[in-house]
Parts: structure tokens; C-alpha cells; sequence
């Protein structure tokens, strides 16, 4: 019976341990993997097989002869072994006595700073290894600005390989003082920094009889003893609708993981956007109703009221709602191959929310190493910036300092449905709220009566030569001579006003294709049949067009011409010109082309005469 009590104790300690999340981070080869290693090794946290297993691979992989490579531990991938660095976040679970740790180990090599991204997202603290011959390195200021984005407030500096420099004073003094220069510019609050030997293990668990002249904690001390808990901003209640849960006619709770405050039952809330306003009735969980919720719990709640509110929509204390808006200031971290477009639409998603969202303006990116502010038209792969965002439709927020869960945000590709950013919100834009839907009593129906004609968008779409211009001014007289009311966008005529300050650059082109689209949205708005002539050569801006307009209004047709074909043409020269070098980002040449997946009309220009093809397209628009 003691026995069994004596286990009931400990898991019962166990389980009230206090967590750390912590990763670690820096340039590769600092010895990050070897230092976790050195920790599990070292508290005997291993199991007789893990050992056994180590000892064998460090045989097989290692890189420190007959000696143990505690690297191996968390450097788990093949690929990672063969090369000796690490590739993907290994995350690690150990415990003490005092506290329990899951700890990220992230790669050091700049291609992979999206993968130490995901790792720094969810942690507490970082420990920033540098090694001792080399100081601050650029990945070790890019980790650290991203430490700091992430909100991640107290960092160790592990200055590593003091071995390798006779453990010398003055060089970690040095390196300490760089470091703590950095973070001070970066607004990091709480620096440690510690000399340390991860293969040797001095300063690991206690101090070493090798650095005298450090009076500091031991690594391991320290992450048991310190105290991270964040200044949380009272916001007051906030609880992202995770879904709507209605097992019976007779239940209807809204779930989710209260994101800020706490809550009881008879508080007044409101539900954002949508502004209504409800209280609780019941706090709802898997084990009984609660009298009272706080922050980091799962629960369901229901309303004295029958209000709509779903998926994405967020429960707020009534007194104290979030802001709404649809454009803001943030700060974005660029995980995408390729390149951030202004303009492009992309997927945001912001807790529980996905709304369509683009980047309207780059007002800087950042060089990691000096923390200047450098002119930007596009974003690459790793790179930071801050930008303005442009979402479809407003949703509620929290600067991302005093709610990660409400100002933390994700981009993603429309078309690939990959993660392409990682980003923070700072603040909405003042105008997002001076700007508001003029009513007018005159709308799109009326006009379109008063025409005797359904209003339609033809985006014609191909490459230079196809023969887009051609067929829509064929098209246009065809209607004209029938009686409708048109009007023609080509991309040249555009290019000499609207649009005559964009060049070619794919920057230039998203935006060429935005405008066009928006005003070619107008038109249709006043009763129009507009006929759009444009390369437009990326679908992103294609299907962006298209969701400007309503269902049945936009019909893609592609003009299909061979590029073989369409340079025989050639009857500007711009063909010959691009292949001479001549004229830059020439679509077909040196640009890309993306074929429509779908077009409602695919015209195949070699093997049809213009007036054939005409007629495809009238009788698509039920005009014959």
C-alpha cells in the first residue's frame, strides 16, 4: 500500500512540474545537437539501449574518434548524420527533479531558417550558441532578430568551444559584450551568457574547475531555476471558435482554447466581427461544467442567447473587445522559394480564421546583420520586412506583443497550399477605419437594364504573338454591330497611362494585373461587357481577377499559341530582342508562362481562322 502510494506521489509531483520549452539555435556547426546530447547523457536520462545504440553510431558517424558523439542523439536523419549538421527541428523530451524541458533543436544553415522558425514559435526561451573562435556570425544575428519577432524574451548566449581557446576570459568577455550590444538593439530583455564546453561538459551541470573567473549558474541550473513567464496584457477574455459543437437539437456550445483572461458563467460577451452581444451560460468540459476558465484551457461554451458565430469568429469580453480590421502593419518572415510578390493574393490564417489577404505595400525589409531598414519591391526566401496587408475581410486582432494567439499569422500559397510566411501583427492601419462602403442608389442591375445586357469580364490570356489582341477587337465589333455596350483593355493601350509607371519585373506585372482587374471590375459594375487583353502570365493574378467578380461574370479564355508559333509572328521584334538579350523578363524568354488549368474558352489559334474563333466566343456568352 505504501508502495502504491509512494508512485501516486511521484507521478502526481511529476505531472505539476513547471514546463520550459527552450530551443536552441545560432550558426551551424556551434555545437547545438552536441550540447542537447551532453544534457540527456549527462542527467542519465538515457535508457541502456540509447546508450548502446549511441556508442555504436558514434562508431559508425561520429565525428569525435573513440570518444561518445552526443551529436548523434538528436541528429536523426540520414542525411544529417552523412553531413554532420542538422536539417530538421528534433524535438526532445527530459526532465529534473525541479522542472520538465522540451527543447527544439533547430538547423544553423541559412536555407534552413523556416525550419528554426517553426521551432522558435512555441518556445520560451532560446539558447543562442556561438562558437568561441569565431563570435557573432549572420545566422547568429538572423536567429536572434527572429527570437526576438517571436516574442521570445530571455536568452542564454552559450559561448561554445571554450576549450578551443584555452578558455580564455577575455575572448568571452568579448563576445559577451557583442552579444548583449545585439540584443539590446533588438529588444531583448534578459541575456545570460555562459562560457561552456558542450563536449566536455564544462559548465553543463555544475561549474567547472576550468573557467575559475565565472561565478555564473551552470546551463542546467539555470534553465531549472528560471522564471519565464511572460507580462501578460490585460486584454480581458479571448477565445478563438475553434467549431461550433451541436450533438443534439438540445446542445449548441461554441469550442476552443481560451487564447487570454478568464471567464464564468453570467459574463456578458460579444462575438467579433459580427458584434453580437450574448452571456455565458455554461462552461463545458469532458469532465463537468466549470465555474470559472482561464488561459491554455479547452472548453465549450454556451450562450443565454441563440446567436450565429462559427468557425474563426472570436468570443470577447464585452468590455474589453479586440480591434477589427482588414489592413494592418506587420512584420513578415519569408519562408517561400519563391519570391514575396505585392499584390499576389495569398491564404492568411490568424487563429482560427483563414481570410483571402495580399501584401499592398513593402515598407522596408531588414538587414539582419545591422538592423537597417533597406527599400524593397519583393521579399526572397529568409528574408524579413515589414509590410502593409490588405485582407478581404475584417477580422479580430491583437498585436502580436500582447497576444501571440490573436496577432500571430501564416501565409499561404493559394495554389500549393505550402506555408510560405510567418508573420506578427504591430497595429491596424488608421484608414482601415476612416474608409466605409459609400451606399448608392443607382447599382449594377440598373445599369445592366438600361442596356438590355448581362455585364461580363473577357480576360484573354496568352503570349506575346498569340493573337489575344487581335481575336478581342474582333470580338468587340462583333458585339458593337449586335447592340452591346463594350469596352476594350489592351495591355499595350494601358501601359501608355494607367499603367505607364510599372516596367516588367514580376513585381511590376502582379500589379499591372491588379489594376487592370479592379478597373475592369468597375466596368462591370456600370452595366459593361469588358473584353481584358493582357499576358497576364501567372495564374496567382489570373484567379485573383477572377474573385473580384460574381458568379458567372468572369470567363478566362486562353489564346493558344505555341511559342515556336508565336515567335514566327513576331511582328513587334520583341521575340528577336529578348533572345539577344535586349529586353529583360520577357514572357516565354526569360519570364515564365503558366497555362490556364481551367478557362471556360480554350482557343487553339494554329488550326482556326480569327472568325471562327469569334464565333466560339459569342456563343459561349449565349449571344448567337
Amino acid at each position: 500500500m505504501n508502495d502504491l502510494i509512494d508512485i501516486s506521489n511521484y507521478l502526481h509531483q511529476h505531472e505539476t512540474k513547471p514546463l520550459l520549452r527552450f530551443i536552441t539555435c545560432g550558426s551551424v556547426d556551434d555545437g547545438k545537437s552536441t550540447l542537447i546530447g551532453r544534457l540527456l547523457h549527462d542527467t542519465h536520462l538515457l535508457l541502456d539501449d540509447q546508450v548502446a545504440a549511441l556508442e555504436a553510431d558514434s562508431r559508425r558517424h561520429g565525428t569525435q574518434g573513440e570518444d561518445v558523439d552526443f551529436a548523434l542523439l538528436v541528429d536523426g536523419l540520414a542525411a544529417e548524420r552523412e553531413q554532420g549538421i542538422t536539417i530538421d527541428v528534433a524535438y526532445r523530451f527530459f526532465g529534473t527533479d525541479k522542472r520538465k524541458f522540451i527543447v527544439a533543436d533547430c538547423p544553423g544553415h541559412e536555407q534552413y531558417t523556416r525550419n528554426m522558425a517553426t521551432g522558435a514559435s512555441t518556445a520560451d526561451l532560446a539558447i543562442v550558441l556561438v562558437d568561441a573562435r569565431k563570435g557573432l556570425l549572420t545566422q547568429t544575428r538572423r536567429h536572434s532578430y527572429i527570437v526576438s519577432l517571436l516574442g521570445i524574451r530571455h536568452v542564454v548566449l552559450a559561448v561554445n568551444k571554450m576549450d578551443l581557446v584555452e578558455y580564455s576570459q577575455a575572448r568571452f568577455d568579448d563576445i559577451a559584450a557583442d552579444y548583449r550590444a545585439l540584443a539590446e538593439s533588438l529588444g531583448i530583455a534578459h541575456v545570460t551568457a555562459m562560457p561552456l564546453s558542450a563536449l566536455q561538459g564544462d559548465n553543463m551541470l555544475a561549474p567547472s574547475a576550468a573557467t575559475p573567473w565565472y561565478r555564473g549558474e551552470s546551463l542546467l541550473g539555470h534553465l531549472e531555476t528560471v522564471q519565464v513567464q511572460r507580462d501578460a496584457a490585460d486584454i480581458g477574455f479571448r477565445m478563438p471558435v475553434q467549431w461550433v459543437c451541436r450533438p443534439d437539437q438540445g446542445f449548441r456550445g461554441f469550442a476552443g482554447t481560451v487564447a487570454a483572461g478568464d471567464i464564468t458563467p453570467g459574463t456578458e460577451i460579444v462575438v467579433l466581427p459580427s458584434g453580437r452581444r450574448s452571456s455565458v451560460a455554461r462552461i463545458v468540459t469532458a469532465d463537468g461544467d466549470l465555474e470559472h476558465a482561464q488561459a491554455g484551457q479547452a472548453i465549450t461554451l454556451t450562450l443565454t442567447d441563440e446567436i450565429d458565430a462559427s468557425r474563426g469568429d472570436v468570443i470577447a469580453l464585452a468590455t474589453q473587445p479586440p480591434e477589427v480590421s482588414d489592413q494592418f502593419a506587420a512584420h513578415v518572415l519569408w519562408l517561400g522559394e519563391d519570391s514575396l510578390l505585392p499584390g499576389r493574393p495569398y491564404w492568411l490564417k490568424i487563429g482560427t480564421r483563414t481570410v483571402s489577404a495580399s501584401v499592398t505595400e513593402i515598407k522596408h525589409k531588414v538587414d539582419v546583420n545591422t538592423q537597417e531598414h533597406l527599400a524593397a519591391k519583393s521579399i526572397d526566401l529568409n528574408e524579413v520586412a515589414y509590410c502593409n496587408l490588405h485582407l478581404d475581410q475584417p477580422v479580430p486582432f491583437e498585436s502580436y506583443a500582447d497576444n501571440q494567439a490573436l496577432g500571430g499569422f501564416i501565409l499561404i500559397d493559394r495554389q500549393s497550399n505550402a506555408t510560405v510566411a510567418a508573420g506578427t501583427l504591430e497595429f491596424a492601419l488608421r484608414r482601415a477605419g476612416n474608409i466605409h462602403w459609400q451606399h448608392v442608389d443607382v447599382d449594377q442591375a440598373a445599369r445592366s437594364r438600361i442596356k438590355h445586357q448581362q455585364p461580363r469580364c473577357l480576360w484573354f490570356t496568352g503570349l506575346s504573338g498569340s493573337g489575344k489582341s487581335t481575336i478581342a477587337n474582333l470580338v468587340e465589333k462583333r458585339l458593337l454591330a449586335m447592340g452591346h455596350h463594350t469596352y476594350l483593355l489592351d495591355g499595350d493601350n494601358v501601359r501608355h497611362g494607367l499603367n505607364k509607371d510599372l516596367g516588367f519585373t514580376d513585381e511590376d506585372r502582379v500589379e499591372n494585373i491588379r489594376r487592370v482587374a479592379e478597373v475592369a471590375k468597375l466596368m462591370t459594375d456600370a452595366g459593361l461587357i469588358v473584353l481584358v487583353s493582357f499576358i497576364s502570365p501567372f495564374r496567382a493574378e489570373r484567379r485573383m481577377a477572377r474573385e473580384l467578380f460574381n458568379e458567372g461574370e468572369f470567363l478566362e479564355v486562353f489564346v493558344d499559341t505555341p511559342l515556336a508559333v508565336a515567335e514566327q509572328r513576331d511582328v513587334k521584334g520583341l521575340y528577336a530582342k529578348a533572345r539577344r538579350g535586349e529586353l529583360r523578363n520577357f514572357t516565354g524568354i526569360d519570364s515564365p508562362y503558366e497555362t490556364p488549368e481551367s478557362p471556360e474558352l480554350h482557343l487553339h489559334t494554329v488550326h482556326a481562322e480569327p472568325a471562327a474563333l469569334v464565333g466560339q466566343i459569342v456563343r459561349a456568352l449565349g449571344l448567337d
